[in-house]
């Protein structure tokens, strides 16, 4: 048997776990769960007290109010009563946010098995029995044993070192052919310290990456923040983001992720590059609305875009059957050189 005083946090457990504006609970339904499930009796006063308290306490409960006629203990004489019921609790978050939460960490690529699992269950729990009964189904998280598991510890004091304005070092880890995660290292065969002045966290592509500068260098660096181990919190000033070479005007993350599409680390440049328009919709969804489109006679199009040159590269190749880079030359150039190098490997195989 549960004390009295247990009561309204049961009541509240209770709204929680049963009632939204589809499924509502009356006093005698909040009266007989309490009793089957918690053990404790109750009358409706003592219910009808505690949803009011938890009301007054800031808790958002919605009710229906009706009129019934009842006989006034005194004279006998029918008089109106004021009934309270159908109560539900008011969601902080509908059922569509927590699903679009949820499937953003089963789809994502960098967050550990472990923690995406426990994650995925602390959303759930925002809600009632009726929405976890519903999301069963999706719940396909891989295994990703091998990956890093220091993710959230290291959003931690990345979080602190830009609040802060302080500089970070870590190791960066890449992949080798055992399929494991090693330390970069240097020339001489040591393992690589990065000594980083922070900026940003930003999430493109599925992965979280850190908008930073390299100590010692004048530009912009990206590093994805599932490769960073064994961070740490450094004593020393970050160099104000203004001194960087691209944020002068500081971090503008719109620009800078329309600019960094794949998130590569090298020098922006305007680029203009024809394309087939029935691509119109990739080309909006990797450049943004910032992109200046010019339409032409047939099918194509011609686009006008402020681009990152490597990742640029790296995109005309992804669509060179759809798109061709027209300028800087020494792009278009690198471009038909990439695409000559990968057909005289194709045509190896034939041989």
């Amino acid at each position: 048997m549960q004390p009295k005083k247990m009561l309204v946090m049961n009541i509240l457990d209770i709204l929680r776990k049963y009632t939204d504006e589809d499924h509502r609970l009356s006093q005698k339904d909040i009266i007989e769960i309490l009793k089957t499930e918690y053990g404790m009796t109750a009358d409706r006063k003592a219910v009808r007290r505690n949803l009011t308290n938890l009301m007054e306490a800031g808790y958002e409960i919605e009710y229906s109010e009706s009129i019934r006629m009842v006989p006034d203990k005194d004279t006998g004489e029918l008089i109106e009563s004021v009934v309270t019921s159908d109560y539900y609790l008011v969601r902080e978050f509908t059922d569509a946010e927590l699903r679009l939460l949820i499937d953003g960490l089963l789809f994502s690529k960098h967050v550990p098995y472990a923690q995406c699992k426990e994650l995925v269950e602390k959303l759930e729990g925002l809600s009632n029995k009726y929405f976890q009964a519903r999301v069963k189904h999706i719940r396909t998280l891989p295994d990703r044993s091998n990956e890093n598991k220091q993710l959230f510890y290291t959003i931690e004091v990345l979080d602190e070192a830009i609040s802060r304005g302080r500089q970070v070092s870590f190791r960066y880890l890449t992949y080798g052919l055992d399929k494991k995660q090693h330390p970069r290292t240097d020339k001489d065969g040591n393992v690589r310290e990065y000594i980083i002045n922070p900026y940003q966290i930003a999430a493109a592509n599925g992965r979280y990456y850190l908008i930073c500068n390299l100590d010692g260098k004048e530009d912009v660096s990206n590093y994805r923040l599932d490769r960073i181990s064994e961070i740490r919190l450094l004593d020393s000033p970050a160099k104000p983001a203004k001194q960087v070479k691209g944020l002068e005007h500081g971090v503008d993350l719109p620009k800078h992720m329309a600019e960094h599409i794949y998130m590569f680390q090298d020098e922006s440049a305007r680029v203009t590059f024809r394309f087939k328009k029935y691509l119109i919709n990739d080309v909006m969804d990797w450049f943004g609305s910032d992109v200046k489109i010019t339409d032409a006679p047939g099918d194509e199009a011609t686009a006008r875009v402020t681009v990152n040159l490597e990742a640029m590269r790296h995109w005309a190749m992804q669509y060179a059957r759809h798109a061709t880079v027209l300028s800087p030359q020494s792009l278009a150039d690198t471009v038909a050189a990439d695409l000559r190098e990968a057909a005289s490997e194709y045509d190896k195989q034939k041989q």
